[in-house]
Protein backbone atom coordinates (compact mmCIF):
# COMPACT_ATOMS: atom_id res chain seq x y z
CA UNK A 1 0.00 0.00 0.00
CA UNK A 2 1.45 3.30 -0.72
CA UNK A 3 2.01 6.42 1.45
CA UNK A 4 -0.82 8.58 -0.25
CA UNK A 5 -3.61 5.14 -0.43
CA UNK A 6 -3.00 5.04 3.28
CA UNK A 7 -3.54 8.68 4.30
CA UNK A 8 -6.77 8.66 2.12
CA UNK A 9 -8.24 5.39 3.55
CA UNK A 10 -7.49 7.06 7.18
CA UNK A 11 -9.30 10.33 6.02
CA UNK A 12 -11.90 8.28 4.72
CA UNK A 13 -12.41 6.41 8.27
CA UNK A 14 -12.77 9.66 9.85
CA UNK A 15 -15.23 10.72 7.00
CA UNK A 16 -17.27 7.71 7.39
CA UNK A 17 -17.78 8.63 11.41
CA UNK A 18 -18.71 11.81 11.19
CA UNK A 19 -20.99 11.33 8.12
CA UNK A 20 -22.92 8.54 10.03
CA UNK A 21 -22.47 10.81 13.40
CA UNK A 22 -25.94 9.35 14.90
CA UNK A 23 -24.63 5.44 14.76
CA UNK A 24 -21.16 6.40 15.09
CA UNK A 25 -22.51 7.67 18.46
CA UNK A 26 -24.59 4.61 18.74
CA UNK A 27 -21.40 1.89 18.44
CA UNK A 28 -19.22 4.17 20.58
CA UNK A 29 -21.71 4.04 23.41
CA UNK A 30 -22.67 0.35 23.27
CA UNK A 31 -18.87 -0.97 22.64
CA UNK A 32 -18.06 2.12 25.91
CA UNK A 33 -20.85 0.38 28.27
CA UNK A 34 -19.76 -2.77 27.11
CA UNK A 35 -16.04 -2.33 28.06
CA UNK A 36 -17.13 -0.26 31.50
CA UNK A 37 -18.81 -3.68 32.07
CA UNK A 38 -15.92 -5.50 31.26
CA UNK A 39 -13.76 -3.68 33.01
CA UNK A 40 -15.54 -2.94 36.09
CA UNK A 41 -16.48 -7.22 36.21
CA UNK A 42 -12.31 -7.71 35.22
CA UNK A 43 -11.37 -5.86 38.30
CA UNK A 44 -13.84 -7.76 40.34
CA UNK A 45 -12.75 -10.92 39.38
CA UNK A 46 -8.87 -9.87 39.88
CA UNK A 47 -9.16 -9.03 43.25
CA UNK A 48 -11.54 -12.23 44.07
CA UNK A 49 -8.57 -14.31 42.88
CA UNK A 50 -6.35 -11.65 44.45
CA UNK A 51 -7.88 -12.39 47.66
CA UNK A 52 -8.76 -16.47 47.01
CA UNK A 53 -4.74 -16.42 46.65
CA UNK A 54 -3.99 -14.67 49.81
CA UNK A 55 -6.85 -17.32 51.78
CA UNK A 56 -4.99 -20.09 49.81
CA UNK A 57 -1.31 -19.17 51.23
CA UNK A 58 -2.86 -19.59 54.90
CA UNK A 59 -3.93 -23.20 53.65
CA UNK A 60 -1.62 -26.00 54.86
CA UNK A 61 -0.86 -29.71 55.36
CA UNK A 62 0.30 -30.68 58.79
CA UNK A 63 2.95 -33.47 58.65
CA UNK A 64 3.78 -35.71 61.93
CA UNK A 65 6.41 -38.52 62.12
CA UNK A 66 7.21 -41.23 64.05
CA UNK A 67 8.27 -40.54 67.25
CA UNK A 68 11.68 -42.87 66.94
CA UNK A 69 12.24 -40.84 63.89
CA UNK A 70 15.54 -38.72 64.54
CA UNK A 71 15.68 -34.66 63.60
CA UNK A 72 18.63 -35.73 60.44
CA UNK A 73 15.87 -37.76 58.97
CA UNK A 74 12.73 -35.04 59.59
CA UNK A 75 15.64 -32.43 57.96
CA UNK A 76 15.71 -34.33 54.57
CA UNK A 77 12.27 -35.08 54.46
CA UNK A 78 11.41 -31.43 54.62
CA UNK A 79 14.16 -30.47 51.67
CA UNK A 80 12.32 -33.29 49.49
CA UNK A 81 8.54 -31.71 50.49
CA UNK A 82 10.23 -28.35 49.72
CA UNK A 83 11.29 -29.40 46.14
CA UNK A 84 7.88 -30.73 45.16
CA UNK A 85 5.65 -28.77 42.78
CA UNK A 86 2.84 -28.19 44.83
CA UNK A 87 4.35 -26.90 47.46
CA UNK A 88 5.23 -23.25 48.21
CA UNK A 89 6.88 -23.17 51.77
CA UNK A 90 7.78 -25.78 54.54
CA UNK A 91 7.69 -24.70 58.22
CA UNK A 92 8.77 -26.80 60.90
CA UNK A 93 7.25 -26.73 64.33
CA UNK A 94 9.33 -28.09 66.91
CA UNK A 95 7.42 -30.00 69.93
CA UNK A 96 8.02 -26.94 71.83
CA UNK A 97 6.17 -24.82 69.83
CA UNK A 98 3.77 -26.90 69.33
CA UNK A 99 2.93 -27.21 73.12
CA UNK A 100 3.52 -23.41 73.47
CA UNK A 101 1.34 -22.46 70.33
CA UNK A 102 -1.53 -25.12 71.98
CA UNK A 103 -1.01 -24.01 75.80
CA UNK A 104 -1.89 -20.05 74.68
CA UNK A 105 -4.31 -20.65 72.78
CA UNK A 106 -6.40 -23.23 74.32
CA UNK A 107 -5.20 -23.40 78.20
CA UNK A 108 -3.82 -20.27 79.33
CA UNK A 109 -2.84 -20.12 82.85
CA UNK A 110 -4.02 -23.96 83.88
CA UNK A 111 -1.19 -25.08 81.67
CA UNK A 112 0.44 -24.05 85.03
CA UNK A 113 -0.44 -27.73 85.97
CA UNK A 114 1.74 -29.17 83.55
CA UNK A 115 5.24 -29.93 83.91
CA UNK A 116 6.09 -31.92 81.14
CA UNK A 117 5.53 -31.11 77.64
CA UNK A 118 2.42 -34.06 76.73
CA UNK A 119 3.12 -33.04 72.66
CA UNK A 120 6.73 -34.42 73.06
CA UNK A 121 7.15 -36.58 69.47
CA UNK A 122 4.68 -34.18 67.69
CA UNK A 123 7.34 -32.11 66.08
CA UNK A 124 5.76 -31.43 62.27
CA UNK A 125 6.00 -29.70 59.06
CA UNK A 126 3.51 -27.22 58.09
CA UNK A 127 3.03 -27.19 54.59
CA UNK A 128 1.85 -24.34 52.60
CA UNK A 129 0.83 -25.05 48.63
CA UNK A 130 1.41 -23.09 45.73
CA UNK A 131 -2.13 -24.39 44.29
CA UNK A 132 -4.62 -26.12 46.49
CA UNK A 133 -6.26 -27.76 43.57
CA UNK A 134 -2.89 -29.81 44.01
CA UNK A 135 -3.20 -30.76 47.76
CA UNK A 136 -4.12 -34.20 46.97
CA UNK A 137 -1.48 -35.20 44.74
CA UNK A 138 0.89 -33.93 47.58
CA UNK A 139 -1.09 -35.71 50.21
CA UNK A 140 -0.55 -38.98 47.87
CA UNK A 141 3.15 -38.26 48.02
CA UNK A 142 3.46 -37.64 51.79
CA UNK A 143 1.51 -40.69 52.23
CA UNK A 144 4.41 -42.66 51.01
CA UNK A 145 6.73 -41.64 53.20
CA UNK A 146 8.06 -44.33 55.87
CA UNK A 147 8.24 -42.13 58.46
CA UNK A 148 5.34 -39.91 58.27
CA UNK A 149 2.60 -40.94 60.99
CA UNK A 150 -0.03 -38.92 60.45
CA UNK A 151 -1.32 -35.74 57.93
CA UNK A 152 -4.11 -33.22 58.78
CA UNK A 153 -5.55 -31.72 55.60
CA UNK A 154 -8.36 -29.00 55.21
CA UNK A 155 -9.94 -30.76 52.04
CA UNK A 156 -13.07 -29.69 52.42
CA UNK A 157 -11.42 -25.76 52.37
CA UNK A 158 -9.10 -26.79 49.23
CA UNK A 159 -12.09 -27.65 47.32
CA UNK A 160 -14.30 -24.75 48.08
CA UNK A 161 -11.26 -22.43 46.91
CA UNK A 162 -10.68 -24.83 43.90
CA UNK A 163 -14.71 -24.69 42.76
CA UNK A 164 -15.04 -20.76 43.34
CA UNK A 165 -11.48 -20.26 40.90
CA UNK A 166 -12.75 -22.62 38.22
CA UNK A 167 -16.63 -20.63 39.07
CA UNK A 168 -14.67 -17.48 38.07
CA UNK A 169 -13.36 -18.75 35.02
CA UNK A 170 -16.26 -20.05 33.54
CA UNK A 171 -18.43 -16.59 34.91
CA UNK A 172 -15.74 -14.60 33.26
CA UNK A 173 -15.19 -16.69 30.07
CA UNK A 174 -19.02 -16.27 29.26
CA UNK A 175 -19.66 -12.14 30.02
CA UNK A 176 -17.23 -11.39 27.98
CA UNK A 177 -18.19 -13.84 24.69
CA UNK A 178 -21.92 -11.91 25.40
CA UNK A 179 -19.85 -8.70 25.47
CA UNK A 180 -17.83 -9.38 22.15
CA UNK A 181 -21.25 -10.40 20.24
CA UNK A 182 -23.31 -7.71 21.00
CA UNK A 183 -20.70 -5.34 20.44
CA UNK A 184 -19.56 -6.59 17.17
CA UNK A 185 -23.45 -6.50 16.36
CA UNK A 186 -23.59 -2.71 16.62
CA UNK A 187 -20.50 -2.42 14.88
CA UNK A 188 -22.01 -4.21 11.96
CA UNK A 189 -24.61 -2.50 11.83
CA UNK A 190 -23.20 1.00 11.20
CA UNK A 191 -20.91 -0.18 8.88
CA UNK A 192 -23.84 -1.70 6.68
CA UNK A 193 -25.80 1.81 7.29
CA UNK A 194 -22.37 3.52 6.04
CA UNK A 195 -22.61 1.18 2.92
CA UNK A 196 -26.06 2.02 2.14
CA UNK A 197 -25.15 5.67 2.01
CA UNK A 198 -22.85 5.72 -0.08
CA UNK A 199 -23.68 2.71 -2.30
CA UNK A 200 -24.04 5.06 -5.40
CA UNK A 201 -20.49 6.67 -4.93
CA UNK A 202 -18.76 2.64 -4.07
CA UNK A 203 -20.39 1.84 -7.40
CA UNK A 204 -18.67 4.93 -9.29
CA UNK A 205 -15.47 4.08 -7.42
CA UNK A 206 -15.33 0.19 -8.84
CA UNK A 207 -16.68 1.65 -12.26
CA UNK A 208 -13.41 3.39 -12.51
CA UNK A 209 -11.03 0.47 -11.33
CA UNK A 210 -10.96 0.73 -7.57
CA UNK A 211 -9.97 -2.75 -5.77
CA UNK A 212 -12.52 -4.25 -3.25
CA UNK A 213 -9.42 -3.93 -0.57
CA UNK A 214 -9.66 -0.30 -1.27
CA UNK A 215 -12.75 0.32 -1.00
CA UNK A 216 -13.46 -1.69 1.92
CA UNK A 217 -10.47 -0.22 3.65
CA UNK A 218 -11.95 2.88 5.17
CA UNK A 219 -14.71 1.12 6.49
CA UNK A 220 -12.15 -1.30 8.58
CA UNK A 221 -10.89 2.30 9.88
CA UNK A 222 -13.81 3.78 10.75
CA UNK A 223 -15.08 0.31 12.87
CA UNK A 224 -11.52 0.43 14.71
CA UNK A 225 -11.33 3.89 15.39
CA UNK A 226 -15.20 3.38 16.85
CA UNK A 227 -13.32 0.44 18.88
CA UNK A 228 -10.70 2.10 19.87
CA UNK A 229 -12.45 5.20 21.26
CA UNK A 230 -15.15 2.90 22.99
CA UNK A 231 -12.47 1.40 24.72
CA UNK A 232 -10.22 4.38 25.97
CA UNK A 233 -13.19 5.73 27.38
CA UNK A 234 -14.58 3.17 29.79
CA UNK A 235 -10.69 3.27 30.68
CA UNK A 236 -10.27 6.87 31.80
CA UNK A 237 -13.42 6.44 33.96
CA UNK A 238 -12.50 3.19 35.99
CA UNK A 239 -9.17 4.64 36.51
CA UNK A 240 -10.93 7.62 38.34
CA UNK A 241 -13.61 5.46 39.80
CA UNK A 242 -11.06 2.69 41.29
CA UNK A 243 -9.91 4.10 44.28
CA UNK A 244 -12.94 5.92 45.40
CA UNK A 245 -15.07 2.67 45.53
CA UNK A 246 -12.27 1.03 47.31
CA UNK A 247 -11.85 3.50 49.58
CA UNK A 248 -15.92 2.87 50.10
CA UNK A 249 -15.77 -0.61 50.95
CA UNK A 250 -13.20 -0.42 53.22
CA UNK A 251 -14.69 2.10 54.79
CA UNK A 252 -18.15 0.15 55.33
CA UNK A 253 -16.94 -3.08 56.26
CA UNK A 254 -14.22 -2.24 58.15
CA UNK A 255 -14.55 -5.49 59.83
CA UNK A 256 -13.37 -7.47 56.84
CA UNK A 257 -10.05 -5.42 56.38
CA UNK A 258 -8.41 -8.62 56.37
CA UNK A 259 -10.10 -10.54 54.00
CA UNK A 260 -10.79 -7.34 51.44
CA UNK A 261 -7.11 -7.12 49.97
CA UNK A 262 -7.34 -5.15 47.00
CA UNK A 263 -4.74 -4.65 44.43
CA UNK A 264 -3.61 -0.73 43.27
CA UNK A 265 -4.47 0.01 39.93
CA UNK A 266 -1.87 0.11 38.46
CA UNK A 267 -1.70 -3.98 38.73
CA UNK A 268 -5.33 -4.12 37.47
CA UNK A 269 -4.76 -1.74 34.56
CA UNK A 270 -1.02 -3.69 33.53
CA UNK A 271 -3.67 -5.80 31.54
CA UNK A 272 -6.79 -4.47 31.58
CA UNK A 273 -5.29 -1.23 29.89
CA UNK A 274 -3.79 -3.20 26.69
CA UNK A 275 -6.41 -6.04 26.76
CA UNK A 276 -9.36 -3.71 26.54
CA UNK A 277 -8.12 -1.74 24.19
CA UNK A 278 -6.77 -4.54 21.98
CA UNK A 279 -10.62 -5.96 22.44
CA UNK A 280 -11.95 -2.56 21.31
CA UNK A 281 -10.36 -2.42 17.98
CA UNK A 282 -10.31 -5.91 17.93
CA UNK A 283 -14.36 -5.45 17.82
CA UNK A 284 -14.19 -2.51 15.44
CA UNK A 285 -12.38 -4.71 12.68
CA UNK A 286 -14.02 -7.97 12.78
CA UNK A 287 -17.10 -5.93 12.82
CA UNK A 288 -16.59 -3.69 10.18
CA UNK A 289 -14.71 -6.10 8.01
CA UNK A 290 -17.20 -9.05 8.50
CA UNK A 291 -20.10 -6.59 7.52
CA UNK A 292 -18.30 -5.09 4.19
CA UNK A 293 -17.20 -9.08 2.98
CA UNK A 294 -20.99 -9.85 3.27
CA UNK A 295 -22.54 -6.27 2.06
CA UNK A 296 -20.31 -5.01 -0.13
CA UNK A 297 -22.01 -6.06 -3.52
CA UNK A 298 -22.41 -3.52 -5.86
Amino acid sequence: MRISTFFYTIRQGFRNIFRNKLFSLASIATITACLFLFGVFYAIVLNLQNMVKTAEEGVSVTVFFEEDTDDATIEIIGQRILERVEVAKVVFVSADEAWESFREEYLGEYADGFTENPLEGSANYEVYLSDVSLQSDLVTYLQSIPEVRKINQSQSTADMLTGFNSLLGYISAGIILILFGVSIFLISNTVTIGINVRKEEISIMKYIGATDFFVRCPFVVEGMIIGLVGAAIPLVIIYFLYNEVVTYVLSRFSILTSLLVFLPIEEVFTVLLPLSLAIGVGIGFIGSFTTVRKHLKV
